[in-house]
């Protein structure tokens, strides 16, 4: 259920789902397999949420309501060439991926990319990456409660990479968005046509 959260594009991390699955499968209460193949099966679940909403509103949603999320024109441009090129490594290569992972549904589903395909590609993409984060609990095992004051240590740092990257995309965006505002400005018939 957690992992379907994340890739619903909400931001639970399987970087603290995971590995925890992975510790438990070092107590004995779970297999690793079996693990990795639920992860898995539950990022696809959340993944179908988010392209569902992408193949059901498509561009005009975005084009209507994406200012609010600091999505321009350009975004979407960008996003329908790159899934034209690259569709399905896109979304098997994603899901190896920290924070795209969990975005990259919508606009899968916005290109139109058939369910099928990206079923299976979502699929074949989170299980290693599941696998992965679990095992890495299940090594740390015996160990899981001393590595809290490591994760505290990082946790500043983390935080300033967040604040950063929100920064880089704000400021991104809210260009992109003045360029979008001032060509349909620009595209508005005047009183002489």
């Amino acid at each position: 259920m957690a992992m379907a959260i994340e890739s619903a594009c909400i931001p639970l991390p399987s970087e603290i789902i995971m590995p925890f699955s992975g510790y438990l499968v070092y107590t004995g209460q779970l297999s690793l397999v079996i693990v990795g193949v639920v992860g898995a099966l539950g990022n696809l679940a959340g993944s179908l949420l988010a392209y569902g909403l992408g193949a059901w509103g498509g561009r005009p949603l975005i084009e209507k309501y994406g200012k609010y999320v600091l999505l321009s024109h350009h975004d979407l441009d960008l996003a329908d060439r790159w899934f034209e090129k690259y569709g399905k490594s896109t979304v098997f290569f994603t899901r190896l991926m920290p924070v795209v992972r969990t975005f990259i549904s919508f606009p899968a589903g916005i290109s139109g990319m058939r369910l099928s395909t990206f079923s299976i590609f979502t699929f074949l993409g989170a299980l290693p990456w599941s696998l992965a984060l679990a095992y890495i609990g299940f090594k740390l095992g015996e160990n899981w409660d001393t590595l809290g004051s490591y994760f505290h240590k990082a946790d500043i740092f983390i935080g300033i990479l967040i604040v950063a990257g929100l920064a880089w995309y704000i400021q991104r965006h809210l260009k992109n968005l003045r360029k979008d505002r001032q060509r349909d400005v620009k595209a508005q018939p005047t009183e002489k046509d």
